[in-house]
């Protein structure tokens, strides 16, 4: 199911993507919050993408491939919702990766965005959850601008800081925003 915001086309990946998500998960830069660091082969790349369609196939819904409307054939990002596991708990979540080039735009904001109305207009779930590493500021700043509220936290790397639970449910979201 494709969707389009004010600047960007949204899509669901495709065989074809393996390329794009490799260079974006593959990137040291993108993986610096990241403690499992970037993806270092094409294989582990195709691994997450098989996963990714999978969860489409199976859910109607999940990561999108991210466009601009004046770009459309050229990936920038990946981000969406699909259903993660919170070490044993599944929830909802809303998670994205763009590419450097991608970054200062506003482009995680107005993804969020779409997901956060898609999850609440169209799948019409209560809830939606995001987890942060507690020092990744910018990921940070787009959570508390769609208006997710931190929750909790997460021990979900041993050895290292556990990250921030945030979470947005319908009822308090904007008023007549879902």
């Amino acid at each position: 199911m494709q969707k389009t915001t004010a600047r960007l086309v949204l899509r669901p990946p495709v065989l074809d993507d393996l390329d794009s998500l490799f260079a974006i998960y593959g990137d040291p830069a993108t993986n610096r919050f990241n403690p499992s660091g970037p993806l270092s082969s094409i294989e582990q790349a195709q691994w997450l993408l098989n996963g990714w369609i999978a969860h489409w196939k199976a859910h109607g819904y999940g990561q999108w491939v991210i466009c601009t409307r004046e770009s459309p054939d050229d990936i920038i990002g990946f981000g969406g919702i699909d259903a993660r596991k919170y070490l044993d708990v599944e929830r909802l979540n809303l998670g994205y990766r763009f590419g450097t080039q991608a970054w200062g735009k506003g482009f995680a904001t107005e993804l969020s965005q779409a997901a956060l109305d898609y999850a609440f207009t169209e799948l019409h779930v209560p809830e939606v959850f995001a987890v942060v590493r507690p020092h990744h500021q910018a990921s940070i700043r787009v959570l508390e601008k769609v208006g997710m509220l931190r929750i909790d936290t997460l021990d979900d790397v041993p050895g290292q800081a556990a990250s921030l639970v945030y979470r947005l449910r319908r009822e308090d979201a904007a008023p007549g925003r879902y």
